[in-house]
């Protein structure tokens, strides 16, 4: 597995003050340093945290961008001119403070059948990030995504309960189906240093996409060492 790194939150806290600290190319600079697949961005509609210049200025580091995106035009025009590593789809809701679930493929598969259309013809990679659900992950294959990202909130949750078993299993059989189907696998969101092991229990993920608490341990720690230990936990 390898690790995509979510800088979401340093944007946070730096639009808090609306300066221009921390700054967020300081922080790609440090996690460019370990073995990390990418870098996960997620440029929301109203630009809570990550700005269209921040895509850019860390696309000149040299660094891949795993954009997570709404299936709007306006997103959709900023990712063909960036040119991202990857893209992933997410559900948006204003209000929220953070991902609350997966998005319906089923529900809306012709509109994105023909949205992902231009980011292909482009070689951007295109994952939908969606529950560990049989209806969602075979409309992810009818839309011709070539990846999904498995929402790991759910299980996350489940593990703090201590009752995971459930919801991990849930994951391992989206898993299977999904590369059954030609489908790569992503996994993300809730994942932490005590929770983060059992993602080596679903055969095939290719990239866990981490964000919340690596920062969270960066307060503490340093963000080049709290990089270096889930890098540690997950290979």
């Amino acid at each position: 597995m390898k690790l995509g790194v979510n800088i979401d939150h340093i944007a946070t806290l730096r639009n808090a003050r609306q300066g221009k600290e921390p700054s967020l190319v300081e922080a790609a600079k440090v996690a460019l340093l370990e073995d990390i697949l990418a870098l996960t961005m997620h440029l929301r509609e109203d630009r809570r945290h990550i700005k269209d210049k921040d895509l850019y200025d860390v696309k000149e580091l040299g660094a891949k961008i795993n954009l997570e995106m709404a299936a709007t035009k306006e997103i959709q025009k900023i990712a063909l001119d960036l040119m991202p590593y990857s893209v992933c789809i997410v559900p948006e809701r204003r209000q929220e403070i953070t991902t609350e679930g997966g998005l319906d493929v089923e529900g809306q598969k012709e509109y994105l059948k023909e949205f992902i259309k231009p980011l292909k013809e482009k070689g951007i990679l295109v994952s939908m990030f969606i529950d560990a659900d049989e209806n969602q992950v075979k409309a992810s294959k009818y839309i011709n995504a070539d990846y999904i990202e498995m929402h790991t909130g759910k299980f996350s949750l489940a593990f703090e309960k201590g009752d995971y078993n459930k919801e991990l299993e849930k994951l391992k059989a989206a898993s299977s189906l999904a590369q059954s189907l030609g489908l790569k696998v992503n996994a993300g969101h809730g994942l932490n240093y005590e929770n983060v092991y059992l993602m080596k229990e679903i055969k095939g993920i290719c990239e866990l996409n981490i964000g919340h608490s690596i920062i969270s341990k960066a307060v503490f720690t340093g963000l080049q060492k709290a990089i270096k230990e889930m890098l540690l936990l997950i290979k």
